[in-house]
């Protein structure tokens, strides 16, 4: 295949994140650039690594050098797109393996992922930002749980959500007290640990950025506007929402969450793509939380933000996979 890059595009994972990851995969191997690099998708599913080749169909990848036999070559890796929501992909497990073989990834390194996928320890440390931090109860499967004094302290309605999983997935707004304890063992299928969280009502607005040894890209601010009560699954995956980019909202304000999501990002000390999210309530900005691997469909926020400032994908993956590989 010439002198042309071999990019791994890992896909699928451990969590029920699987098909959207499988998704973008699909989009972002038909995004890079083909004069310069050979896309290959990988699947991971448990423990078994799967290299979806152009012409020869599925070929297993070993663990040990994370290579792929086609035929009489070995294919080997310049860089690895992390594509996997949740587990393994967010948690720095993923990260680790390829430090250890030595491969050049696209996100934060090990201790970022795995901060930024707990999302109380997130809002820990960055509490000392300018940016507000709603008030949340952390709770462990198992551990009693005294409603009346969570509902005391955060008041009505709360939301519930797992403490490590993403895509909406496991999280509910409970609106009554007797509906928190069914609404923690929902949260519980996902992560051995919940949030509970007052409600901040207000607009919901989100902030892509990437950041290289030699520039920075902070996109336009984006309003996400969901047809059900919040940004749940179906608002995120399913055109079950409208999205204003750039939102429509002051330059002041703009200028002010630009310049907070890229605080963030440093301080959790990101690599790659991200996005932040915020609840915008009157005048007060509320960080909700970071994705380290934002969806990458072509509907998705990213693009769109990106096709707001004039600039394509195709472009951006070749700068954060050039950085990664300058990076070693």
């Amino acid at each position: 295949m010439g002198n042309k890059l071999n990019i791994a595009i890992l896909g699928g994972g451990n969590s029920s994140e699987k098909e959207i990851s499988l998704k973008g995969v699909k989009q972002i191997a038909q995004w890079l650039n083909k004069e310069r690099y050979n896309a290959f998708p990988i699947i991971v599913e448990g423990t078994h690594l799967t290299l979806k080749h152009p012409n020869l169909g599925d070929i297993p990848v070993s663990w040990d050098s994370f290579t792929a036999k086609a035929g009489d070559e070995t294919i080997a890796f310049h860089c690895a797109i992390i594509g996997i929501h949740g587990r393994p992909g967010e948690t720095g497990h993923l990260q680790g393996y390829l430090e250890m073989m030595g491969i050049p990834y696209t996100t934060g390194g090990v201790m970022s992922t795995a901060l930024t996928f707990d999302k109380e320890a997130t809002k820990q440390m960055i509490r000392d930002l300018d940016i507000n931090i709603c008030k949340m109860v952390r709770v462990t499967k198992g551990q009693h749980v005294d409603t009346q004094e969570v509902v005391k302290y955060l008041g009505l309605p709360v939301f519930v959500k797992p403490n490590e999983s993403g895509s909406s997935y496991g999280i509910t707004k409970v609106k009554q007290i007797d509906g928190i304890l069914p609404a923690l063992q929902l949260a519980y299928t996902e992560s051995l640990e919940a949030l509970i969280e007052e409600f901040i009502p207000g607009r919901e607005l989100t902030c892509g950025l990437v950041k290289t040894r030699g520039k920075s890209i902070i996109f336009p601010v984006t309003e996400v506007i969901p047809k059900n009560e919040y940004f749940d699954y179906g608002a995120k995956y399913k055109n079950e929402s409208d999205e204003v980019t750039p939102a429509h909202i002051s330059d002041r304000l703009s200028d002010r969450i630009q310049n907070i999501s890229s605080e963030i990002y440093d301080r959790l000390k990101c690599r790659g793509i991200v996005r932040i999210d915020y609840i915008l309530n009157n005048d007060k900005l509320y960080f909700l939380e970071v994705n380290t691997v934002p969806g990458m469909s072509e509907a998705s926020i990213i693009p769109q933000q990106a096709a707001a400032m004039g600039l394509n994908m195709t472009d951006i993956f070749s700068l954060v996979i050039e950085d990664a590989i300058q990076r070693g």
